[in-house]
């Protein structure tokens, strides 16, 4: 992928994202994408009240993941870089 594409691609993965990014603000809370990896996982980073939050693993699949494929059918995931630890 170049890095135009790639660019692109991270265009739209904010764009989908900004579909649930106002329930995250009003929390105190926000996101960004950080990389896309080779095999189409979205890595994103917890910002604000989000990255300690017990919640952030349900915000994640119930929200950020399937507001993401639903836009860019392509991605095979998301994951986090920071926040709390699960398991």
């Amino acid at each position: 992928m170049s890095i135009t594409e790639k660019e692109q691609l991270i265009q739209k993965i904010n764009t989908a994202i900004d579909t649930v990014r106002p329930h995250l603000v009003a929390d105190g809370g926000n996101v960004e994408v950080v990389e896309v990896t080779e095999d189409m996982r979205v890595q994103v980073r917890w910002l604000g009240t989000c990255e300690n939050c017990q919640m952030s693993i349900m915000t994640m699949k119930a929200g950020l993941e399937q507001a993401i494929k639903n836009k860019i059918p392509e991605i095979t995931g998301v994951e986090a870089v920071n926040g709390v630890a699960f398991g």
